[in-house]
């Protein structure tokens, strides 16, 4: 069982749902939320920085680590291969703040597997003409590239039966206040749960030292 009382929370969604405005809005608002820096081995986007969007590596050094078991959940999207190291997910953890994952849903079936206490989300978009909208929004990409991304977003709405809860993203705001709810709810429970277990194991303690003084 982790010793930490924090826990990850998992956004998924297909390509350009909004899962990484949303956590980036969280993290922004929420002084009890902190980030894990996933890894890849794709180029920078112009307006990316080592460190704080991702951990560029190379392809050798992203199997090393993963050789090494480092990961927490490794998938290769689009021929690059990406990952979230179990230290970065315990780092943000100890430092007592739940950690928000904005991962694939191949990536969340992993990590789940790494920490059971995680909460996951999917988030939607409003209709199916905005996704094709987003998805399409990207000028860098060639047919086959689409195509793929297309594929990968039908997979993955294919899954979001396996998620706890289900956002539609059809208002920013309305959606990150919809996230904030949930992970305040999950807070409130987790804490009611661990305080009625002490309870129950105080109880057990004291009828247990009753029974022995009781028995001649």
């Amino acid at each position: 069982m982790s010793a930490y009382t924090s826990f990850p929370i998992i956004l998924s969604a297909p390509s350009g749902g909004g899962k990484t405005t949303i956590a980036k809005a969280l993290l922004a608002r929420r002084s009890d939320l902190g980030y894990s820096v996933s890894c890849t081995t794709r180029a920078p986007r112009p307006s990316e920085v080592h460190g704080r969007d991702y951990y560029f590596m190379t392809r050798a050094e992203f199997l090393a680590e993963r050789e090494q078991n480092a990961f927490a959940e490794s998938a290769v999207v689009h021929g690059n291969l990406y990952g979230t190291l179990r230290r970065e997910v315990e780092r943000v953890m100890a430092e007592g703040k739940h950690v928000v994952m904005d991962i694939d849903v191949q990536g969340a079936q992993q990590f789940i597997r790494a920490f059971a206490q995680s909460v996951t989300i999917f988030v939607l978009p409003p209709s199916a003409d905005v996704l094709l909208e987003r998805l399409r929004g990207r000028q860098t990409e060639s047919p086959a590239q689409l195509a793929a991304r297309l594929q990968s977003a039908l997979q993955e709405l294919q899954q979001v039966d396996e998620y706890e809860y289900v956002v539609v993203n059809d208002d920013l705001e309305r959606a990150v206040a919809s996230v904030g709810s949930i992970i305040d709810a999950e807070i409130v429970s987790r804490e009611r749960v661990k305080n009625l277990r002490q309870q129950v194991g105080s109880l057990i303690q004291r009828l247990e030292q009753e029974i022995e003084n009781t028995i001649p």
